[in-house]
């Protein structure tokens, strides 16, 4: 009997997220809609050309893999993280957040040196994100962090993709696919950002060995990865890559292919405001729906619902009592 569902490596970041317009961007030279990695003077720059901004911003404890992880967790999942932070008021508050969650974590998680990594969300009136991230500590995390019994005593393990910006976050990576896959445990893999499928190409071809049994992407990821022109020249392409995936496709909804054949999820029509950890709680529904024994499309109706409500609000997770609510409309 697996002791837990899932096992997810990833970035441990605390999102500042803030309301901008285009021309703000454009100040600043952010380059729209991108996950850009920063050092911390940069970002420290952008928070005082952004300060008359940041009276209403809000702070929560993300990183991408960890988004989805939490979401899997409060749905009923049983999760471990594999992740570093500083031992810092900010690393703490991340931390802090993972017990709340339920979400175990390894005791090699605090970095003896360093800061604690911090993105800067910034959401424009069209929804879209466009994210400014010093690593700080995270990018440290390395095969050090992970916990082989924990590993093989799990059904599923979750690799974020941004992990291929780091040479010991990839070497990770691969070791915790082999361990998987010699325990007889299920892999997925996220492909995190169109700047990771451009820059990194190989790096998470890598990652990804032989195939991995699940890849989430969305429509760009999918056709940048593949070198394909449209989603469905992709989605033949990926196969290659993975025994199934999950293409999400914005208000279209998400494209399935369960091993043998395409489920086409519908969207829910939402007026979105805030794209940001929407791919982040598709994931976790997805893996959550899986660890019950559900079938390819209820997880994907569950995963669009969740992502569909998700943009309809700010911040990266819902409130705490809306995922039992949506898990009851599936």
């Amino acid at each position: 009997m697996s002791h837990y569902h899932i096992y997810g490596l990833g970035a441990a970041l605390v999102d500042t997220e803030i309301e901008v317009n285009d021309q703000d961007l454009n100040q600043c030279g952010v380059e729209k809609g991108l996950m850009t990695l920063v050092d911390e003077d940069r970002q420290h720059q952008l928070m005082e050309q952004l300060s008359d901004h940041l009276v209403a911003s809000k702070r929560a404890c993300g990183g991408s893999g960890a988004n989805t992880i939490i979401a899997a967790n409060y749905f009923g999942a049983k999760s471990f993280y594999s992740c570093r932070v500083a031992n810092d008021e900010t690393g703490r508050f991340f931390t802090e957040n993972m017990q709340q969650a339920g979400v175990d974590y390894p005791s090699s998680v605090y970095a003896e040196t360093g800061i604690s990594g911090k993105c800067l969300v910034m959401i424009t009136p069209d929804a879209e994100r466009s994210m400014n991230t010093f690593l700080g500590a995270s990018a440290e995390v390395s095969t050090q962090q992970l916990d082989h019994d924990a590993i093989k005593q799990s059904q599923w393990v979750y690799i974020e993709g941004y992990q291929v910006s780091s040479e010991s976050g990839k070497a990770a990576a691969i070791e915790l696919r082999e361990v998987a896959s010699a325990a007889g445990v299920k892999t997925s893999l996220s492909l995190s950002d169109p700047a990771m499928v451009e820059f990194f190409h190989d790096g998470l071809v890598e990652m990804i060995g032989e195939k991995v049994d699940l890849l989430f992407c969305n429509e760009a990821e999918a056709i940048h990865f593949t070198r394909s022109a449209n989603v469905q020249e992709a989605a033949q392409a990926l196969r290659a890559h993975a025994n199934s995936f999950a293409i999400t496709l914005g208000a279209e909804g998400a494209l399935l292919w369960d091993g043998e054949k395409e489920i086409k999820v519908a969207a829910q029509k939402v007026q979105a405001i805030d794209s940001n950890g929407a791919g982040d709680l598709f994931a976790g529904a997805f893996l959550y729906g899986l660890s019950q024994g559900w079938d390819y499309e209820r997880c994907g109706k569950l995963a669009s619902l969740c992502a569909s409500t998700l943009v309809a609000q700010y911040g990266p997770r819902l409130r705490e009592e809306q995922y039992q609510e949506l898990l009851a409309q599936v």
